[in-house]
């Protein structure tokens, strides 16, 4: 840690060229009210549009400014990751760039933080500007999520919140690949609580989590923390079981002792493609959780840098030092 940095603000952005100039302009006017040191840790995910070149002019211009580029796009959860590798701060404290999340709220979270808890999240009261099948499904995905898990992750929350120095270490000591954030900050524990505010509409630009992006990350959080899906083989098998012995018996009773049967093959097409369904099912979440071992087994790094903005500093500091002696 950085004796010169009380907070470290971890900012993912992905194509946000549109906002990024404003996001810093909020961010920098709540951070300089605190009159206390602080950076601003910029990671870039593979954008496509000017974001990164922005975001380096910034820097050049205000050394509290750093930018980790990405070789390519590794996702929300990764850059979100590799701020908290790279975060030198006290506290540190995840915002999405859109400002959806409103960088005023960061004094009410530091004030809970000095106050002596360890995470201090977000919890949304009310959402504007989203549409009601937004709403409905991260309000069933949420409580799903809780109620398959033993781990208690709290419901309508995002990645929006701080977190102490002793958190931080500790979430960085868990390399897995898959990753939900929010779900790990539960996991490790510490003195946790909310603070409620009104999500606001997106700034500019468009949303990046789409909805199939948006189930790949529903999928994520399921796995990471509940196994619960693949007991469901066992729950079905002795259920289909059962029904099918309640069938043979009935059928074996009409065929006995009434003239009710029926010739043809149509309740015995249905069975068969009502069991290769559920089994095709069971086979598609057994291979969810197959498909994550492998990817913990690869040993691949989480993400790849272009830079690294500390070592510059380091390297700039190292050479005035050389040039005053």
């Amino acid at each position: 840690m950085d004796q010169n940095v009380r907070y470290s603000i971890i900012i993912p952005v992905y194509n946000e060229e549109a906002v990024v100039e404003e996001t810093y302009r909020r961010l920098t006017g709540v951070m300089k009210s605190l009159q206390e040191p602080y950076e601003l840790l910029f990671i870039n995910d593979g954008s496509k549009d000017h974001t990164a070149e922005i975001v380096e002019g910034v820097a050049k211009r205000d050394h509290s400014v750093k930018l980790l580029d990405f070789s390519r796009n590794f996702g929300h959860q990764i850059a979100i990751t590799a701020g908290m590798d790279y975060a030198r701060g006290e506290a540190i404290i995840i915002i999405d760039a859109d400002l959806q999340d409103p960088p005023e709220l960061i004094p009410d979270m530091i004030e809970k933080w000095k106050d002596g808890y360890e995470v201090v999240y977000a919890k949304r009261a009310k959402r504007k500007g989203e549409t009601l099948f937004k709403k409905w499904t991260a309000a069933i995905f949420y409580r799903t999520l809780r109620s398959l898990t033993e781990v208690d992750i709290p419901i309508d929350t995002g990645d929006f919140r701080l977190m102490d120095r002793r958190v931080c270490e500790a979430m960085r000591s868990v390399r897995e690949k898959n990753r939900f954030v929010r779900g790990l900050v539960s996991w490790v524990g510490f003195r946790q609580t909310a603070i409620e505010y009104e999500r606001d509409e997106r700034f500019a630009g468009e949303t990046k989590y789409p909805l199939k992006k948006m189930l790949r990350f529903s999928m994520d959080g399921i796995t990471s923390f509940s196994h619960k899906p693949l007991k469901l083989a066992t729950y079905l098998g002795f259920l289909i079981s059962f029904s099918s012995f309640i069938y043979l018996l009935v059928s074996v009773c009409q065929r006995l002792f009434t003239t009710n049967t029926v010739s043809g093959w149509t309740s015995l097409i249905a069975c068969v493609l009502l069991l290769n369904g559920v089994i095709l099912i069971l086979l598609g979440i057994l291979g969810e959780y197959v498909g994550r071992i492998y990817d913990e087994t690869k040993g691949r790094p989480l993400y790849l840098l272009r830079n690294n903005p500390y070592a510059e500093v380091s390297a700039r500091k190292e050479v005035s030092a050389n040039a005053r002696q």
